[in-house]
């Protein structure tokens, strides 16, 4: 299990969360949360939570 920032869709905006719990592949890197990890960023973030910081993202077409 590793901390990791996890990008998260919740109601069509963009969230990063960091020290989220992760199983990390050893072979690739790919990332696999648990639900339980899920549903509770979900919770945090519908409730009041600190922001740490605010980003600007550009967003493309290819």
């Amino acid at each position: 299990m590793r901390l990791v920032k996890k990008q998260h869709w919740f109601k069509g905006r963009l969230y990063i969360v960091e020290n989220v719990e992760a199983e990390v592949c050893t072979e690739c890197g790919e990332r696999y949360f648990h639900a339980t990890v899920l549903d509770a960023i979900d919770r945090m973030i519908a409730a009041d939570h600190r922001v740490k910081e605010v980003l600007s993202v550009e967003v493309l077409t290819a």
